[in-house]
């Protein structure tokens, strides 16, 4: 609540849970549509052994860029404008469409994905 303004940040159910603190993926995506080059980002969670869940970022870009410099460049713009808890740790340059027929942002089928990929990784 701001004053007499209520603030809505999202659904409960897609609320990032990283070692206790909260974070509100629409937030973290308000920071990083700001970046240069940067089409679209959707941002949702990834489980984490350590502290649950950390923050995970897809991104359209407007042109090609290599994941590494991309993910120093993304890391270096977000430390003074956000918390380092929500950096995203996990960060992918997606080439399709991140929204649904209904034009909702599709964030529960890629952390499903995620984690099926993970769980091969660990057999």
């Amino acid at each position: 609540m701001d004053g007499e303004y209520l603030c809505i940040l999202g659904r409960k159910s897609e609320v990032i849970n990283v070692g206790g603190e909260k974070v509100y993926p629409v937030e973290v995506e308000n920071v990083l549509l700001d970046m240069p080059n940067v089409k679209d980002v959707t941002v949702s969670a990834m489980s984490n052994p350590i502290t649950g869940q950390v923050v995970m970022a897809r991104f359209n870009l407007f042109e090609a860029e290599e994941l590494p410099a991309f993910r120093r460049r993304m890391r270096e713009f977000c430390a003074p404008r956000m918390a380092a808890y929500k950096v995203p740790a996990k960060v992918e340059i997606a080439n399709d469409a991140q929204y649904s027929e209904r034009f909702k942002k599709v964030r529960k089928a890629h952390q499903h994905e995620l984690e099926a990929e993970s769980c091969e990784g660990s057999k």
